[in-house]
């Protein structure tokens, strides 16, 4: 609606009034006029307009008594104000007050009837037609949607609006919503609230039904974004408003029989609840853990109506309980109601007392008269109802927030100065910063968005007897404390659907247990998914993980992997029955070599032990006594020290081995040819000679040593890739050139001697050692010939164990080859110790 300049023919300027006049329901006159827009009705009949003639005024129908309460806590106020000697002495409020009808065309239409007023008016030419708003500040309206049309529509006159219901946060944003405020928290907070609420008991997979207006819509829309970010899933998320046709709505109830989960979020106004309420008990749809949005939650007339106990044990939040001395009793005093020339009261009172005046149009025969002085304590309705005396409060705070603004503004001390012309936008900038107590002690102020602080009371509906449903505290919500602390709450006073006292569960996919991943199911959202078991080496120590974690190269994971322990460190030890074995045969080795040692030291003056070098003899029996004694460096734990220890002390006490025997088979060599006619070979190869080949062979092994030990030493080396779930302590060469060089150099020795020995195999000698010496060469060469690719192929402690049997099977060779056929002869065959049947000279008999 809007007052318009138009030029008549006398070219005289006339303000005219576009559209019918909107009338106030409730009028008072006063210094300072306050306007206020309340839903007296919450529906209005639907008409096709035909554009051919102009359309009637919106026929409102349903009437609510809601509106009725808001008005009369604000007219309440507004006594209370003027009957005050210390807020605005000496100055009266007035109020018009407008029924909306819940429409957003009809809010729009009243928001412009505050801003430029109804009357038509004709001005001289000289005064403009506008003129300054009809009302100072405006209080409503309940429902988010008409609020965002009326701040659009009055915003450019920057008039203050201050609601007491309409939670949508879209109405803090002040780039579009400029002269808008209220005295309700902001739906951003309630919604992350819900979001954590549903967090807090586990609910992961959940259903969601809203209004589809506003409030509705972005209300879930922040649920939506808070829950995703809380990990929660919405199987559905669904759309309604109460004027929907009946197909509509069953598609919505065919929408949760199909679901999975059982717990609904319910972000509905309480007149589109009653009618989802109505399908529900129709199709018999119980069981479900209901979590309500405040504008339901605390209304005991949803109780009332939820006959068929859809809700029982529903929690949700709600505006923190409130109490304003003297509002109750001036509430159900339905007089100042009864405004003169309000016809809505009479349909108002005969609703309200159940009766008809004789002069009403819709009398019935069927219903008692009315007298007018009907006892509303005797009446049991919506009206008598105070559960909502959290809101009543706020509209209480709202009209003195204006209140107090104005004081300021005329300067109020014992009187105000009336003689200041007021200005909507001076009395905005003087609301938002506003700060003051109400009689009640409490505290209201506006942040920078125009929302006051966000607290909520958690409440539990409880059945009991007769129908009657208590609303519990159980919890509280604070947006102001910090994330963790904000709610609060007491589990074990919450009673649950069905009357429960566990938990309901609502999950898509129930929780992985430590030891498992979740691996998404294709095609479904992120809530939904299978539980694979993390393969070996992997764990997963917390519930619902997402990927398994490896563990530290020495560590596994244990059976049920969910921890990693650390892993068996696998050596050739003396404990186990190979190692024990291994152990053994060196020890007898080294025993059977004392023996002989022994042997030859008791018959050292016989034949048989002179004439093979007796001395070269000792040093080959003391050299492989440290072959066999070698072998044991091989097992137990190894170390750095071990493995330096054990592969230079091997190559060393081999060489010396082999020298000795080279010796040996260089001295048959040289007396065969001493004893050709004009040969003085032996003197040339004496014993200082031998020694000195020996020290000399030796030697060159000693170098290769020290070179490999100082360039590139053995270490220990920890081996994880040949067994998954244990560490393989191993002696890695350091220099694989410095090892092969001792082995080569063994090898050499070795191929030389065999070589040697073979070429003085037929010399005429009875006991000719050359012969066993070629022998024992043989099984040398084949034991490490057939060693090297056993031990390159052999894993972990075997590898070991193969090199051990090398040494052992290569020293007995040596030690039986060449030494068992003289002890044989020394202890079984004496006759045959002699130098003539040595010498090949004689036979026995």
């Amino acid at each position: 609606m809007l007052l318009v300049a138009s030029f008549s023919q006398a070219e005289e300027p006339v303000c005219t009034q576009r559209g019918d006049p909107e009338i106030p329901q409730m009028f008072k006159d006063g210094d300072i006029m306050l306007g206020g827009i309340f839903s007296f009705h919450n529906s209005w009949k639907n008409r096709r307009d035909s554009y051919m003639d102009k359309p009637l005024p919106l026929q409102c129908t349903s009437l609510d008594f809601r509106g009725f309460q808001f008005a009369q806590a604000m007219l309440f106020a507004v006594e209370e104000i003027n009957n005050s000697t210390d807020l605005l002495p000496g100055i009266s409020l007035g109020y018009r007050i407008y029924d909306s009808c819940g429409s957003i065309a009809k809010s729009v239409r009243v928001a412009l009837a505050f801003a430029n007023g109804n009357e038509v008016v004709s001005q001289p030419s000289e005064v403009p037609c506008t003129r300054p708003a009809q009302v100072q500040a405006i209080m409503g309206e309940t429902s988010s949607s008409p609020c965002m049309a009326m701040a659009t529509a009055i915003g450019p006159f920057h008039i203050p609006m201050i609601s007491h219901f309409a939670t949508c946060a879209c109405l803090s944003d002040k780039s579009k919503y400029p002269s808008f405020l209220r005295t309700i928290p902001s739906d951003y907070y309630q919604s992350r609230a819900l979001a954590q609420l549903v967090k807090h008991f586990g609910w992961t997979w959940v259903g969601a039904i809203r209004t589809n207006d506003d409030y509705g819509n972005n209300g879930m829309a922040t649920f939506t974004e808070t829950a995703q970010q809380l990990g929660i899933c919405l199987e559905y998320s669904v759309s309604f408003f109460r004027t929907d046709p009946p197909d509509k709505i069953q598609k919505i109830i065919d929408i949760i029989k199909a679901s999975t989960s059982k717990v609904i979020i319910a972000f509905l106004s309480y007149m589109d609840l009653e009618v989802i309420l109505h399908a529900f008990s129709h199709h018999n749809l119980t069981g479900y853990q209901w979590i309500g949005s405040e504008s339901w939650i605390f209304d005991s007339q949803t109780a009332v109506v939820d006959k068929h106990h859809i809700l029982d044990c529903a929690i949700g939040l709600s505006i923190p309980k409130a109490h304003v001395s003297g509002m109750r009793e001036f509430m159900l005093d339905v007089r100042p109601l009864n405004v003169s020339s309000n016809e809505m009261f009479t349909t108002f009172y005969e609703t309200l007392f159940s009766c008809k005046f004789k002069q009403s149009k819709s009398s019935s025969r069927n219903q008692k008269e009315c007298t007018g002085r009907e006892d509303l304590t005797e009446v049991q309705n919506s009206f008598t109802d105070m559960s909502l005396m959290p809101i009543f409060n706020n509209v209480y705070k709202g009209v003195y927030a204006a209140a107090h603004a104005l004081h300021f503004i005329l300067s109020c001390n014992k009187t105000c100065n009336t003689k200041v012309q007021l200005d909507p936008f001076t009395i905005l900038q003087h609301i938002r910063t506003i700060q003051f107590k109400t009689k009640e002690g409490e505290e209201v102020y506006f942040n920078e968005n125009g929302d006051p602080a966000a607290k909520y009371e958690i409440i539990n509906w409880k059945p009991r007897e007769n129908d009657i449903v208590e609303f519990v505290t159980v919890g509280l919500y604070d947006a102001s404390l910090h994330a963790n602390k904000q709610l609060h709450l007491q589990n074990e006073s919450i009673t649950w659907t069905q009357n429960s006292q566990q938990v309901p569960v609502s999950v898509c996919s129930e929780k992985c247990l430590p030891g498992t991943r979740k691996v998404l199911q294709k095609g479904m959202p992120v809530c939904c998914y299978d539980c694979i078991r993390c393969a070996e080496g992997d764990i997963s120590n917390i519930t619902d993980s997402v990927t398994c974690v490896r563990c530290h190269p020495e560590f596994w994971s244990n059976e049920r992997r969910d921890a990693c322990v650390k892993k068996e460190a696998e050596f050739l030890s003396y404990e186990e029955i190979m190692g024990a074995l291994l152990t053994a045969a060196s020890l007898f080795g080294t025993c059977i070599t004392a023996v002989v040692a022994l042997i030859f030291f008791r018959y050292r003056k016989t034949p048989i032990v002179r004439a093979n070098n007796s001395e070269l003899s000792f040093l080959l029996l003391f050299s492989l006594t440290l072959c066999f004694l070698c072998s044991l460096t091989f097992i137990g734990r190894p170390s750095d020290l071990s493995c330096m220890l054990r592969h230079t002390a091997f190559g060393i006490t081999f060489v010396l081995c082999i020298s000795c025997v080279l010796g040996k088979t260089i001295v048959v060599l040289m007396a065969f040819r001493a004893t050709l006619p004009g040969s003085n070979m032996m003197k040339w190869f004496g014993p200082a000679q031998q020694k000195l080949t020996v020290l000399g062979f030796t030697l060159i092994q000693v170098m290769i040593c020290i070179l490999w030990l100082t360039i590139s030493p053995p270490f220990l080396f920890k081996n994880f890739k040949d067994f998954k779930d244990k560490i393989i302590l191993e002696c890695a060469l350091g220099s694989a050139l410095g090892f092969w060089s001792v082995l080569g150099y063994i090898g050499l020795l070795a191929i030389l001697c065999f070589i040697l020995a073979f070429l003085a195999r037929k010399l005429p000698d009875n006991f000719n050692e050359a012969k066993f010496i070629t022998f024992s060469m043989l099984i040398f060469c084949a034991v490490w010939i057939t060693f090297i690719p056993a031990y390159v192929s052999s894993p972990g402690k075997f590898s070991v164990a193969v090199e051990i049997f090398a040494i052992l099977s290569s020293s007995f060779g040596l030690l039986f080859c060449i030494f068992i056929p003289k002890c044989y002869i020394i202890l079984l065959k004496p006759e045959r110790n002699t130098k003539k049947y040595i010498m090949g000279k004689g036979a026995l008999k």
